[in-house]
This record gives structure tokens, sequence and C-alpha cells, in this order.
């Protein structure tokens, strides 16, 4: 088998930064790390004065909204959809899908993403969209789960609704086209208890039980959303749920902000785990999830951006860091969600969130990996590098980016995709937007 070496000044290993080791990959998939004395192999690529770790993993995202960037900002939730994302997203062709994809992903890659999972809900009455996205993530060598969504809310866009029939044999033609890329995996994701029929919700999860996938879904974001749920089913979304018999391990809850202490031990006895997207949830004035205490329950919990129209910024180093000061000052403790859970959250709990062997430098884990310079002045002290990362990180530090053992940005540029593609493309499809 043909195994690759790498070395690097430091290598993120059991929860620390350590000198001296070596990263072995074979197949796109880590094979070995040892100490140099212990590596067999003929070469060792010096990666020089870089602290080696786990990609980041991004739990949620909806890629075409990247798009829309900027055209809802400082407005409250319904106006930022109705005149931010329905107004734009109608009109949306399946290449302009592509270019939405290629743009979000792209970016990405540049922040450290090297695993993101994409809950499309634009199927245009099929798959050809879905598609498209797919296409866009492999052409720039991104890990990607698309979280195909099941939506059939009479009141949204018409191109967002399926019946709940062809939702579950459209998600599985996809799965099946799919199911031998080592690059791709597809999810059903129920669009959310406001846009998700209760067959449509059922539908979803026949779909993942069936498979033996996850399924994902909007829970519990807006607290207009729990009202309505509480005014019209009379009990709280996730015991609703339970009703319909669809909480189990297999589950992940993106978002909820508003779910009570009984919702949280319903959860944690379940093992639901959670999509924490705290910077859309600040932008959408939202309110602030109470991941305490779901971590005091030992709920998994992994970080997302959602889309570029109601998080600006695509990097889940930024998450880390928000997801800890949020907590700070929300619980007025300065112990909260320490910078090492921060970043748990980010890397290893991702892949966990999304049932992927990602965000791990171990042997059996895909070979999706960063390198950071460590003579930039943001991670001085070098001695605190491990919460430097989280609490000063700039996307400058970003050396090479490797997916399934592939250099996809090498000093900071795209290897894939030419940025300035991407930019001519992007500019071309927004350029009438006002």
């Amino acid at each position: 088998m043909n195994v690759e070496a790498y070395q690097s000044r430091f290598l993120y290993h059991n929860g620390r930064f350590e000198e001296g080791l070596v990263l072995e990959v074979s197949g796109g998939t880590i094979v070995k790390v040892s100490p140099k004395k212990d590596c067999k192999v003929s070469y060792i690529k010096d990666l020089g004065d870089v602290a080696l770790i786990p990609g980041t993993i991004n739990t949620h995202t909806h890629s075409f909204q990247s798009l829309v960037r900027g055209f809802g900002d400082d407005m409250d939730f319904f106006d930022w959809r109705d005149q931010g994302i329905y107004k734009y997203s109608l009109n949306l062709s399946k290449d302009d899908i592509y270019v939405g994809a290629l743009f979000a992903f792209g970016e990405m890659l540049k922040h450290g993403i090297t695993t993101v999972c994409d809950f499309f809900y634009i199927q245009n009455q099929g798959n050809e969209n879905a598609r498209a996205v797919i296409q866009a993530a492999k052409d720039l060598g991104i890990r990607l789960v698309l979280a195909r969504c099941f939506y059939d809310w009479k009141k949204a866009p018409i191109v967002y609704q399926e019946t709940a029939t062809q939702a579950s044999e459209r998600c599985l033609e996809l799965m099946k086209l799919y199911q031998d890329d080592p690059m791709v995996t597809i999810y059903p994701a129920p669009h959310s208890l406001h846009a998700a029929s209760p067959e449509m919700i059922q539908a979803g999860f026949e779909v993942a039980k069936t498979t033996n996938t996850m399924f994902h879904m909007h829970l519990a974001e807006g607290q207009y959303e729990v009202e309505q749920v509480k005014k019209e089913k009379g009990k709280a979304p996730l015991f609703y749920l339970n009703d319909l018999g669809v909480v189990c391990n297999k589950m992940v809850a993106v978002h909820g902000v508003w779910l009570t202490d009984p919702e949280l031990d319903l959860m944690a006895q379940n093992n639901v785990k959670l999509s924490y997207n705290p910077s859309s949830n600040m932008f959408l004035a939202d309110g602030v999830t109470p991941i305490q205490k779901m971590l005091d329950r030992n709920i998994t919990i992994g970080l997302g951006t959602d889309g570029a129209c109601s998080n600006n910024k695509t990097s889940i180093f930024e998450e880390m860091r928000m997801s800890s000061l949020l907590q700070k000052v929300h619980l007025l403790d300065g112990k909260a969600i320490g910078a090492l859970k921060a970043f748990e959250m980010g890397t290893l709990n991702g892949g966990i969130v999304l049932g992927l062997p990602i965000g791990k430098l171990e042997p059996g884990y895909q070979a999706d990996f960063i390198t950071l310079k460590t003579n930039q002045l943001e991670l001085q002290p070098i001695q605190n590098l491990k919460t430097n990362i989280v609490y000063a990180f700039s996307s400058n530090l970003i050396q090479d980016v490797y997916v399934h053992g592939k250099k996809v940005v090498s000093s900071g540029e795209l290897q894939t995709v030419p940025e300035p593609k991407i930019l001519d493309l992007v500019q071309k499809v927004t350029r009438a937007w006002s």
C-alpha cells in the first residue's frame, strides 16, 4: 500500500500539541500516528513551522445563501426571510445554485473547514439542484454531507415544496447514486415543525431508519415557533416529535435555542445530538441556546455557521470563539465553555454529529487536516497555542488544507477551482440584484 508521511513542528494528538510525531496516510485515511523513530516510511514530508490539526467541521449551512449575503442584514426574522431568502432564491437556476455552492464551499475551505453539511431545500421538483451542489463540492474537494430537505409548507415558495412520497423517493435516489462515493453522504432532513407536516417528518425519519443514517431538523430556533407549536399541538416541540416517534439517536437538532429542561432530559435519554450555530442565533436575535445545560447532560454538540445570509462569516474557528464567549457572558461565568471544549465541538464532536470518522488525527479517521503557521503574532506566546487558536484565530494563519489526503488549499490559496473564476461567476449571478 502507498503511504504518505507528514511531520510538522506541532501535531494535535490526544487532546494536546506534541512535537516529534509523524502522521501516516494511505487511501485518504490516517493509518498511523507515531514518533518519528517508529515511522518506517522512506520519505517523510516536512510541512515546516506549522501546527497540524484536524480540519474543522461545519454541521449546518445553506450554501445558496452565500449569494444572498448582505441582502438581509439588520432585519427582523420575517423581513430577513421575505426580503432576503425568498426574494432572491425563487429564480435561481441549477447553474446559479452550483455557483452559490462553489462560493460557499470555496470560502469554507480557505477558513479551514474540511467537511460541511449543506441543509439544502431548493429542490424544484427533482434532484438536479442537489446534484449541482454535490458537483460543486466534488470540484473543490471538500467533504460533503447533503442534508436533503423534506419541505411541504404550503405558504413557502413552490420551488421548496414536495409531497412526502416525492421527498422520500428522491432522497433514496440520491443515496443510491452516491453510496460508493467516500466524499459524499446523503441524509434526510425534515425542515422544521412549521415547514414540514407530521407526514413529512415521519417520512424523513423512515428514510433514516431504513438506511441507518442520521436525520437533521431545525428545532426550537425562534421563540415564535415554540409558541406556535404549543398553541397548535398542546406541548413543547421535542415532546410533540416524541409523540410522532422520531426522537432517537439518529436525530440531529439544529439550533435548539428554546428547548426546556424537560426537553433536554429527553434529548439526553435518546442521545439526540445538536448542531449549535451561535453567530446565526445572534444575527437573527433568536436567543442563546442552553449548551452548558446540554453538556451537563452529556449531549453531543457540534458547531455550524448556518447560511451566509444569517452569518456573514463562514468560519468554524469563529463559531468556536463565539460559542465560548457567548456562554460566558450569558451565564456570567468565565469558566463556562472553555477553549478546549469549543475546539472539540468544532472538530471531533462535529464528526460524531454527522456520523462520520472525521475530526480526529487517529488511525481509521479520514485524512482531513489543516496546517497553521505558528510564527504569526496571533498565536504567541506559543505555549498557549491551544487557547490562542480559539480566542485569537484569523484566517491568515491557515497554510494548507488537506481533505481525504489531498491538498486542496496551498499557502492559503485554493488549488482545485481558481478563486478568480469563482469571483467572476458570483458577480455574474448577483450583478442585477439590489
